[in-house]
Protein backbone atom coordinates (compact mmCIF):
# COMPACT_ATOMS: atom_id res chain seq x y z
CA UNK A 1 0.00 0.00 0.00
CA UNK A 2 2.83 2.32 0.93
CA UNK A 3 4.58 1.54 -2.38
CA UNK A 4 1.43 2.40 -4.37
CA UNK A 5 1.07 5.74 -2.61
CA UNK A 6 4.72 6.52 -3.25
CA UNK A 7 4.33 5.58 -6.94
CA UNK A 8 1.24 7.78 -7.32
CA UNK A 9 3.01 10.69 -5.65
CA UNK A 10 6.08 10.35 -7.87
CA UNK A 11 3.92 10.07 -10.99
CA UNK A 12 1.88 13.14 -10.04
CA UNK A 13 5.05 15.07 -9.28
CA UNK A 14 6.57 14.09 -12.64
CA UNK A 15 3.44 15.14 -14.54
CA UNK A 16 3.35 18.45 -12.66
CA UNK A 17 7.04 19.11 -13.40
CA UNK A 18 6.65 18.35 -17.11
CA UNK A 19 3.57 20.62 -17.30
CA UNK A 20 5.42 23.40 -15.51
CA UNK A 21 8.42 23.12 -17.83
CA UNK A 22 6.17 23.03 -20.90
CA UNK A 23 4.31 26.14 -19.70
CA UNK A 24 7.56 27.95 -19.01
CA UNK A 25 8.87 27.02 -22.48
CA UNK A 26 5.62 28.10 -24.09
CA UNK A 27 5.68 31.43 -22.26
CA UNK A 28 9.29 32.04 -23.12
CA UNK A 29 8.69 31.09 -26.72
CA UNK A 30 5.63 33.31 -27.13
CA UNK A 31 7.04 36.31 -25.25
CA UNK A 32 10.77 36.30 -25.77
CA UNK A 33 11.33 34.46 -29.06
CA UNK A 34 9.57 37.28 -30.90
CA UNK A 35 10.15 41.02 -30.66
CA UNK A 36 7.79 43.06 -28.52
CA UNK A 37 5.75 44.48 -31.41
CA UNK A 38 4.97 40.99 -32.68
CA UNK A 39 4.12 39.84 -29.15
CA UNK A 40 1.70 42.77 -28.76
CA UNK A 41 -0.01 41.90 -32.06
CA UNK A 42 -0.13 38.21 -31.12
CA UNK A 43 -1.71 38.80 -27.70
CA UNK A 44 -3.87 41.70 -28.85
CA UNK A 45 -2.77 43.83 -25.90
CA UNK A 46 -0.13 46.45 -25.11
CA UNK A 47 0.90 46.75 -21.45
CA UNK A 48 2.04 50.22 -20.45
CA UNK A 49 3.56 51.19 -17.13
CA UNK A 50 2.62 54.28 -15.14
CA UNK A 51 2.02 55.37 -11.57
CA UNK A 52 -1.62 56.24 -10.91
CA UNK A 53 -0.58 57.46 -7.46
CA UNK A 54 1.30 60.27 -9.20
CA UNK A 55 -1.97 62.04 -9.83
CA UNK A 56 -3.62 64.33 -12.32
CA UNK A 57 -3.56 65.25 -15.10
CA UNK A 58 -1.41 62.29 -16.21
CA UNK A 59 -2.97 59.06 -14.91
CA UNK A 60 -5.32 58.99 -11.93
CA UNK A 61 -8.53 57.31 -10.68
CA UNK A 62 -11.80 58.88 -11.80
CA UNK A 63 -13.48 60.61 -8.81
CA UNK A 64 -16.88 59.12 -9.61
CA UNK A 65 -15.44 55.63 -10.23
CA UNK A 66 -11.99 55.00 -8.70
CA UNK A 67 -11.72 51.66 -10.51
CA UNK A 68 -11.43 53.57 -13.81
CA UNK A 69 -8.30 55.51 -14.74
CA UNK A 70 -8.46 58.85 -16.53
CA UNK A 71 -5.95 61.49 -17.60
CA UNK A 72 -4.44 62.92 -20.76
CA UNK A 73 -1.93 60.06 -20.98
CA UNK A 74 -4.74 57.51 -20.65
CA UNK A 75 -6.50 59.19 -23.59
CA UNK A 76 -3.26 59.19 -25.58
CA UNK A 77 -2.60 55.54 -24.78
CA UNK A 78 -6.09 54.58 -25.91
CA UNK A 79 -5.47 56.35 -29.23
CA UNK A 80 -2.11 54.54 -29.67
CA UNK A 81 -3.71 51.15 -28.87
CA UNK A 82 -6.50 51.86 -31.36
CA UNK A 83 -3.96 52.57 -34.09
CA UNK A 84 -2.12 49.34 -33.22
CA UNK A 85 -5.50 47.54 -33.33
CA UNK A 86 -5.00 46.09 -29.85
CA UNK A 87 -6.30 46.68 -26.33
CA UNK A 88 -4.32 48.64 -23.75
CA UNK A 89 -3.72 47.66 -20.12
CA UNK A 90 -2.16 49.89 -17.48
CA UNK A 91 0.44 48.28 -15.20
CA UNK A 92 0.76 50.05 -11.85
CA UNK A 93 4.39 50.74 -10.98
CA UNK A 94 6.21 53.30 -8.85
CA UNK A 95 7.28 56.19 -11.08
CA UNK A 96 10.95 56.05 -10.18
CA UNK A 97 11.08 52.32 -11.04
CA UNK A 98 9.45 52.48 -14.48
CA UNK A 99 12.76 52.15 -16.36
CA UNK A 100 13.82 49.01 -14.40
CA UNK A 101 10.32 47.60 -15.03
CA UNK A 102 10.86 47.98 -18.77
CA UNK A 103 14.24 46.27 -18.55
CA UNK A 104 12.77 43.36 -16.55
CA UNK A 105 10.06 42.86 -19.15
CA UNK A 106 7.17 43.64 -16.78
CA UNK A 107 5.78 46.15 -19.26
CA UNK A 108 6.01 46.81 -23.00
CA UNK A 109 6.38 50.59 -22.72
CA UNK A 110 6.26 53.29 -20.05
CA UNK A 111 4.42 56.59 -20.36
CA UNK A 112 4.03 58.78 -17.30
CA UNK A 113 5.56 62.22 -17.73
CA UNK A 114 8.97 60.60 -18.26
CA UNK A 115 11.47 63.30 -19.11
CA UNK A 116 14.17 62.65 -21.71
CA UNK A 117 17.54 62.70 -19.94
CA UNK A 118 20.97 61.42 -21.03
CA UNK A 119 21.03 58.96 -18.13
CA UNK A 120 17.71 57.41 -19.11
CA UNK A 121 18.69 57.34 -22.78
CA UNK A 122 21.53 54.99 -21.82
CA UNK A 123 18.94 52.50 -20.55
CA UNK A 124 15.93 52.77 -22.88
CA UNK A 125 14.83 53.94 -26.33
CA UNK A 126 12.77 57.13 -26.33
CA UNK A 127 10.00 57.77 -28.82
CA UNK A 128 9.45 61.14 -30.44
CA UNK A 129 8.27 63.64 -27.79
CA UNK A 130 4.53 63.77 -27.22
CA UNK A 131 4.52 66.82 -24.93
CA UNK A 132 6.78 69.86 -24.40
CA UNK A 133 6.74 71.01 -20.79
CA UNK A 134 8.21 73.81 -18.71
CA UNK A 135 8.64 74.20 -14.96
CA UNK A 136 6.31 76.53 -13.08
CA UNK A 137 7.10 78.13 -9.74
CA UNK A 138 4.08 78.37 -7.41
CA UNK A 139 3.81 80.34 -4.15
CA UNK A 140 1.04 81.28 -1.74
CA UNK A 141 -1.28 84.03 -2.92
CA UNK A 142 -0.13 86.41 -0.17
CA UNK A 143 3.59 85.92 -0.95
CA UNK A 144 5.32 89.20 -1.91
CA UNK A 145 9.02 88.36 -1.81
CA UNK A 146 9.23 85.53 -4.37
CA UNK A 147 8.79 86.68 -7.94
CA UNK A 148 10.92 84.03 -9.65
CA UNK A 149 13.82 81.60 -9.43
CA UNK A 150 16.26 84.34 -8.38
CA UNK A 151 14.37 84.91 -5.11
CA UNK A 152 14.65 81.34 -3.82
CA UNK A 153 17.99 81.51 -1.97
CA UNK A 154 17.51 80.36 1.61
CA UNK A 155 13.91 79.35 0.88
CA UNK A 156 12.33 75.92 1.35
CA UNK A 157 11.15 74.74 -2.06
CA UNK A 158 9.31 71.48 -2.75
CA UNK A 159 9.71 69.36 -5.85
CA UNK A 160 9.65 65.74 -7.04
CA UNK A 161 12.78 63.66 -6.56
CA UNK A 162 14.56 62.71 -9.78
CA UNK A 163 12.83 65.42 -11.80
CA UNK A 164 14.16 68.17 -14.07
CA UNK A 165 12.81 70.67 -11.53
CA UNK A 166 15.15 69.20 -8.92
CA UNK A 167 18.12 69.79 -11.23
CA UNK A 168 17.06 73.38 -11.85
CA UNK A 169 16.89 74.05 -8.11
CA UNK A 170 20.27 72.39 -7.54
CA UNK A 171 21.84 74.51 -10.30
CA UNK A 172 20.29 77.67 -8.81
CA UNK A 173 22.26 77.09 -5.58
CA UNK A 174 21.41 78.13 -2.03
CA UNK A 175 17.92 76.59 -2.14
CA UNK A 176 16.69 74.28 0.63
CA UNK A 177 15.17 71.56 -1.55
CA UNK A 178 12.41 69.44 -0.03
CA UNK A 179 11.92 66.15 -1.90
CA UNK A 180 8.50 64.57 -2.34
CA UNK A 181 7.42 61.26 -3.85
CA UNK A 182 4.05 62.63 -5.00
CA UNK A 183 2.89 65.84 -6.65
CA UNK A 184 -0.05 66.58 -4.33
CA UNK A 185 1.98 66.64 -1.09
CA UNK A 186 4.21 69.64 -1.89
CA UNK A 187 1.17 71.83 -2.63
CA UNK A 188 -0.40 70.64 0.63
CA UNK A 189 2.72 71.68 2.57
CA UNK A 190 2.85 75.00 0.70
CA UNK A 191 -0.74 75.80 1.65
CA UNK A 192 -0.06 75.39 5.40
CA UNK A 193 3.30 77.17 5.34
CA UNK A 194 5.71 74.27 5.78
CA UNK A 195 7.54 75.34 2.60
CA UNK A 196 7.84 78.64 0.73
CA UNK A 197 7.36 77.56 -2.90
CA UNK A 198 6.86 74.59 -5.22
CA UNK A 199 8.60 74.03 -8.56
CA UNK A 200 6.97 71.34 -10.70
CA UNK A 201 6.09 70.65 -14.31
CA UNK A 202 3.60 73.08 -15.82
CA UNK A 203 0.86 70.46 -16.42
CA UNK A 204 0.88 69.66 -12.68
CA UNK A 205 0.78 73.34 -11.74
CA UNK A 206 -2.06 74.02 -14.19
CA UNK A 207 -4.17 71.25 -12.70
CA UNK A 208 -3.45 71.64 -8.97
CA UNK A 209 -2.35 75.23 -8.39
CA UNK A 210 -3.94 77.46 -11.02
CA UNK A 211 -7.59 76.84 -10.01
CA UNK A 212 -6.79 77.15 -6.29
CA UNK A 213 -7.13 80.72 -4.91
CA UNK A 214 -4.64 79.86 -2.17
CA UNK A 215 -1.82 79.80 -4.77
CA UNK A 216 -0.45 81.93 -7.55
CA UNK A 217 2.16 81.49 -10.29
CA UNK A 218 5.45 83.27 -9.56
CA UNK A 219 6.95 84.41 -12.83
CA UNK A 220 6.90 82.85 -16.26
CA UNK A 221 7.45 79.12 -16.93
CA UNK A 222 11.11 78.08 -16.66
CA UNK A 223 13.07 76.03 -19.17
CA UNK A 224 11.81 73.47 -21.63
CA UNK A 225 11.75 69.68 -21.59
CA UNK A 226 10.13 66.76 -23.35
CA UNK A 227 7.88 63.89 -22.29
CA UNK A 228 8.48 60.74 -24.27
CA UNK A 229 7.45 57.08 -24.27
CA UNK A 230 10.19 54.78 -22.92
CA UNK A 231 10.76 51.54 -24.83
CA UNK A 232 13.06 48.60 -24.11
CA UNK A 233 16.49 48.65 -25.74
CA UNK A 234 16.42 46.55 -28.91
CA UNK A 235 12.69 47.06 -29.61
CA UNK A 236 13.37 49.27 -32.63
CA UNK A 237 10.35 48.04 -34.61
CA UNK A 238 8.02 48.97 -31.77
CA UNK A 239 9.71 52.38 -31.42
CA UNK A 240 9.33 53.05 -35.14
CA UNK A 241 5.66 52.04 -35.08
CA UNK A 242 4.89 54.26 -32.08
CA UNK A 243 6.68 57.19 -33.73
CA UNK A 244 4.54 56.75 -36.84
CA UNK A 245 1.38 56.73 -34.71
CA UNK A 246 2.41 59.81 -32.71
CA UNK A 247 3.18 61.68 -35.93
CA UNK A 248 -0.22 60.71 -37.36
CA UNK A 249 -2.06 61.81 -34.19
CA UNK A 250 -0.21 65.12 -34.26
CA UNK A 251 -0.93 65.75 -37.94
CA UNK A 252 -4.64 64.93 -37.72
CA UNK A 253 -5.11 67.09 -34.62
CA UNK A 254 -6.16 64.29 -32.24
CA UNK A 255 -3.34 65.01 -29.77
CA UNK A 256 -4.25 68.70 -29.79
CA UNK A 257 -7.85 67.74 -28.99
CA UNK A 258 -6.72 65.61 -26.03
CA UNK A 259 -4.55 68.40 -24.63
CA UNK A 260 -7.27 71.01 -25.07
CA UNK A 261 -9.66 68.72 -23.19
CA UNK A 262 -7.27 68.77 -20.21
CA UNK A 263 -6.30 72.45 -20.55
CA UNK A 264 -2.72 71.59 -21.53
CA UNK A 265 -2.45 72.91 -25.08
CA UNK A 266 -0.20 75.93 -25.51
CA UNK A 267 1.97 77.51 -28.19
CA UNK A 268 4.98 75.36 -27.21
CA UNK A 269 3.17 72.24 -28.46
CA UNK A 270 3.30 73.58 -32.02
CA UNK A 271 7.00 72.61 -32.04
CA UNK A 272 5.97 68.95 -31.89
CA UNK A 273 5.01 69.25 -35.55
CA UNK A 274 8.62 70.00 -36.47
CA UNK A 275 9.88 66.77 -38.11
CA UNK A 276 13.47 67.54 -37.09
CA UNK A 277 12.62 67.93 -33.38
CA UNK A 278 14.01 64.50 -32.30
CA UNK A 279 17.32 65.31 -34.00
CA UNK A 280 17.46 68.74 -32.36
CA UNK A 281 16.84 67.14 -28.96
CA UNK A 282 19.62 64.61 -29.50
CA UNK A 283 22.11 67.29 -30.57
CA UNK A 284 21.13 69.62 -27.76
CA UNK A 285 21.62 67.12 -24.95
CA UNK A 286 24.69 67.36 -22.84
CA UNK A 287 26.69 64.17 -22.50
CA UNK A 288 26.82 61.97 -19.48
CA UNK A 289 28.79 63.41 -16.58
CA UNK A 290 32.13 61.77 -15.93
CA UNK A 291 32.11 63.07 -12.36
CA UNK A 292 29.31 60.76 -11.19
CA UNK A 293 31.62 58.25 -9.50
CA UNK A 294 30.44 56.18 -6.57
CA UNK A 295 32.78 58.16 -4.31
CA UNK A 296 30.97 61.38 -5.22
CA UNK A 297 27.65 59.86 -4.11
CA UNK A 298 28.96 58.71 -0.73
CA UNK A 299 28.66 62.05 1.16
CA UNK A 300 24.98 62.32 0.19
CA UNK A 301 24.34 58.74 1.35
CA UNK A 302 26.24 59.32 4.59
CA UNK A 303 24.16 62.42 5.28
CA UNK A 304 21.03 60.32 4.78
CA UNK A 305 22.47 57.65 7.09
CA UNK A 306 23.11 60.23 9.81
CA UNK A 307 19.48 61.38 9.62
CA UNK A 308 18.37 57.74 9.84
CA UNK A 309 20.48 57.23 12.98
CA UNK A 310 19.15 60.37 14.70
CA UNK A 311 15.51 59.56 13.89
CA UNK A 312 15.92 55.92 14.95
CA UNK A 313 17.66 56.74 18.25
CA UNK A 314 15.10 59.36 19.27
CA UNK A 315 12.20 57.14 18.20
CA UNK A 316 13.57 54.19 20.14
CA UNK A 317 14.01 56.28 23.30
CA UNK A 318 10.39 57.39 22.96
CA UNK A 319 9.11 53.87 22.26
CA UNK A 320 11.04 52.27 25.15
CA UNK A 321 9.82 54.90 27.63
CA UNK A 322 6.23 55.04 26.42
CA UNK A 323 6.06 51.25 26.10
CA UNK A 324 7.10 50.83 29.74
CA UNK A 325 4.39 53.20 30.95
CA UNK A 326 1.79 51.44 28.78
CA UNK A 327 2.71 48.08 30.30
CA UNK A 328 2.57 49.35 33.88
CA UNK A 329 -0.74 51.11 33.26
CA UNK A 330 -2.17 47.99 31.63
CA UNK A 331 -1.08 45.58 34.37
CA UNK A 332 -1.32 47.73 37.49
CA UNK A 333 -3.57 50.68 36.64
CA UNK A 334 -7.26 51.04 37.41
CA UNK A 335 -9.81 49.63 34.98
CA UNK A 336 -10.14 52.78 32.83
CA UNK A 337 -6.38 53.28 32.50
CA UNK A 338 -5.87 49.57 31.80
CA UNK A 339 -8.51 49.50 29.06
CA UNK A 340 -7.12 52.70 27.49
CA UNK A 341 -3.60 51.25 27.45
CA UNK A 342 -4.84 48.00 25.90
CA UNK A 343 -6.79 49.94 23.26
CA UNK A 344 -3.69 52.02 22.38
CA UNK A 345 -1.60 48.87 21.94
CA UNK A 346 -4.15 47.07 19.77
CA UNK A 347 -4.91 50.11 17.59
CA UNK A 348 -1.26 50.87 16.90
CA UNK A 349 -0.41 47.22 16.25
CA UNK A 350 -3.46 46.79 14.04
CA UNK A 351 -2.92 49.76 11.70
CA UNK A 352 -0.06 50.35 9.22
CA UNK A 353 2.78 52.64 10.24
CA UNK A 354 2.51 54.39 6.86
CA UNK A 355 -1.08 55.45 7.58
CA UNK A 356 -0.09 56.66 11.04
CA UNK A 357 2.66 58.85 9.52
CA UNK A 358 0.24 60.30 6.96
CA UNK A 359 -2.27 61.16 9.70
CA UNK A 360 0.42 62.84 11.84
CA UNK A 361 1.93 64.89 9.03
CA UNK A 362 -0.94 65.56 6.61
CA UNK A 363 -3.99 64.91 8.78
CA UNK A 364 -3.28 66.90 11.95
CA UNK A 365 -3.02 70.28 10.09
CA UNK A 366 -6.75 69.88 9.38
CA UNK A 367 -7.39 70.26 13.11
CA UNK A 368 -4.88 73.07 13.56
CA UNK A 369 -1.79 71.10 14.67
CA UNK A 370 1.16 71.43 12.29
CA UNK A 371 4.22 69.25 12.97
CA UNK A 372 7.51 69.34 11.08
CA UNK A 373 8.55 66.31 9.05
CA UNK A 374 11.30 65.50 11.56
CA UNK A 375 8.97 65.73 14.58
CA UNK A 376 6.30 63.68 12.81
CA UNK A 377 8.89 61.02 11.96
CA UNK A 378 10.15 60.65 15.52
CA UNK A 379 6.69 60.71 17.10
CA UNK A 380 5.21 58.39 14.46
CA UNK A 381 7.90 55.73 14.75
CA UNK A 382 8.13 56.08 18.53
CA UNK A 383 4.39 55.76 19.17
CA UNK A 384 4.10 52.81 16.79
CA UNK A 385 6.98 50.84 18.28
CA UNK A 386 5.84 51.68 21.82
CA UNK A 387 2.91 49.30 21.31
CA UNK A 388 5.29 46.45 20.49
CA UNK A 389 7.68 47.30 23.32
CA UNK A 390 4.74 47.27 25.74
CA UNK A 391 3.92 43.70 24.78
CA UNK A 392 7.56 42.67 25.21
CA UNK A 393 7.67 44.20 28.68
CA UNK A 394 4.37 42.59 29.61
CA UNK A 395 5.71 39.17 28.64
CA UNK A 396 8.87 39.83 30.68
CA UNK A 397 6.94 40.96 33.76
CA UNK A 398 4.47 38.09 33.60
CA UNK A 399 7.38 35.65 33.35
CA UNK A 400 8.40 36.63 36.90
CA UNK A 401 6.61 34.43 39.50
CA UNK A 402 3.71 36.29 41.13
CA UNK A 403 4.94 35.15 44.50
CA UNK A 404 7.80 37.63 44.34
CA UNK A 405 5.44 40.60 44.19
CA UNK A 406 3.26 39.09 46.93
CA UNK A 407 6.30 38.54 49.13
CA UNK A 408 7.48 42.13 48.61
CA UNK A 409 4.04 43.52 49.48
CA UNK A 410 3.85 41.33 52.59
CA UNK A 411 7.16 42.85 53.76
CA UNK A 412 5.59 46.30 53.58
CA UNK A 413 7.01 47.43 50.24
CA UNK A 414 4.90 49.74 48.10
CA UNK A 415 3.88 48.27 44.74
CA UNK A 416 5.90 50.91 42.86
CA UNK A 417 9.03 50.13 44.89
CA UNK A 418 8.61 46.39 44.38
CA UNK A 419 8.27 46.94 40.66
CA UNK A 420 11.38 49.11 40.52
CA UNK A 421 13.59 46.98 42.77
CA UNK A 422 12.43 43.40 42.18
CA UNK A 423 10.21 42.84 39.12
CA UNK A 424 11.57 45.21 36.47
CA UNK A 425 15.29 44.32 36.86
CA UNK A 426 14.46 40.69 36.18
CA UNK A 427 12.03 41.51 33.35
CA UNK A 428 14.65 43.69 31.63
CA UNK A 429 16.96 40.69 31.25
CA UNK A 430 14.18 38.78 29.48
CA UNK A 431 13.20 41.75 27.31
CA UNK A 432 16.66 42.78 26.03
CA UNK A 433 16.91 40.38 23.01
CA UNK A 434 13.47 41.20 21.51
CA UNK A 435 13.88 44.93 22.24
CA UNK A 436 17.20 44.90 20.37
CA UNK A 437 15.54 43.12 17.45
CA UNK A 438 12.89 45.84 17.40
CA UNK A 439 15.59 48.51 17.35
CA UNK A 440 17.18 46.87 14.29
CA UNK A 441 13.74 46.66 12.64
CA UNK A 442 13.13 50.32 13.47
CA UNK A 443 16.30 51.29 11.58
CA UNK A 444 14.83 49.72 8.46
CA UNK A 445 11.28 50.97 9.03
CA UNK A 446 12.65 54.51 9.26
CA UNK A 447 12.73 54.39 5.46
CA UNK A 448 8.94 54.93 5.54
CA UNK A 449 9.39 58.52 6.73
CA UNK A 450 10.42 59.44 3.18
CA UNK A 451 6.69 59.68 2.39
CA UNK A 452 6.52 62.81 4.56
CA UNK A 453 9.44 64.60 2.86
CA UNK A 454 12.25 63.31 5.08
CA UNK A 455 15.42 62.57 3.10
CA UNK A 456 16.89 59.70 5.13
CA UNK A 457 19.12 56.90 3.82
CA UNK A 458 16.60 55.03 1.66
CA UNK A 459 15.27 58.26 0.14
CA UNK A 460 18.85 59.41 -0.51
CA UNK A 461 19.45 56.14 -2.35
CA UNK A 462 16.26 56.55 -4.36
CA UNK A 463 17.16 60.10 -5.40
CA UNK A 464 20.66 59.13 -6.52
CA UNK A 465 19.59 55.90 -8.22
CA UNK A 466 16.85 57.59 -10.25
CA UNK A 467 19.13 60.42 -11.37
CA UNK A 468 22.16 58.23 -12.17
CA UNK A 469 20.37 54.94 -13.05
CA UNK A 470 22.95 53.09 -10.92
CA UNK A 471 20.43 51.08 -8.92
CA UNK A 472 22.67 48.07 -8.30
CA UNK A 473 25.92 49.69 -7.12
CA UNK A 474 24.19 52.32 -4.99
CA UNK A 475 21.85 49.65 -3.62
CA UNK A 476 24.82 47.60 -2.41
CA UNK A 477 26.37 50.64 -0.71
CA UNK A 478 23.05 51.52 0.96
CA UNK A 479 22.55 47.94 2.16
CA UNK A 480 26.08 47.94 3.59
CA UNK A 481 25.37 51.19 5.44
CA UNK A 482 22.21 49.73 6.97
CA UNK A 483 24.15 46.61 7.99
CA UNK A 484 26.89 48.79 9.47
CA UNK A 485 24.30 50.59 11.61
CA UNK A 486 22.42 47.50 12.80
CA UNK A 487 25.20 44.95 13.37
CA UNK A 488 26.75 46.80 16.36
CA UNK A 489 23.33 46.60 18.02
CA UNK A 490 23.42 42.82 17.73
CA UNK A 491 26.86 42.77 19.35
CA UNK A 492 25.66 45.06 22.12
CA UNK A 493 22.64 42.84 22.78
CA UNK A 494 24.83 39.76 23.15
CA UNK A 495 27.14 41.59 25.52
CA UNK A 496 24.24 42.75 27.69
CA UNK A 497 22.78 39.22 27.73
CA UNK A 498 26.11 37.84 28.98
CA UNK A 499 26.33 40.59 31.59
CA UNK A 500 22.86 39.98 32.97
CA UNK A 501 23.50 36.23 33.26
CA UNK A 502 25.80 37.02 36.15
Amino acid sequence: MKGKKSFRFNTAFLVFSITLLFSAFNTRHSVFAKDTLEKIKLHGEIVWGSDAEGGAPYVFPAPENPARLIGFEVDLMEAIARELDVKQRQFQNAWDNLVPAIERGDIDIAMNGIEITPERRERVIFSSPYYIFSEQLVVRADEKGIQGLSNLKGKNVGTLSGSVAQRILEDAGGVNIKMYSGQVEPYKDLSIGRIDAVLLDLPIAVYYAKPNPVFKFAGEPIGEGYYSIAIRKGDMRLAEEINKILNKLLRNGEIKGIYEKWGLWNSSQEKLLNPSLPTLIMNGERGLSKEGSLQSFLPFLLKGASITIVISLLSMILSVTLGLFLTIFRLYGNKIVSVASSAYIEIYRGTPLLIQLYILYYGLPNVGLVLSAFTSSVIGLGMNYAAYEAEIYRAGIEAIPKGQMEAALSLGMRQSLALRRIILPQAVKIAIPPVTNDFIALFKDSSLVSVIAMVELTKSYSILAVSSMRFFELGLITAFLYFGMSYPLSLLARRLERKFKH
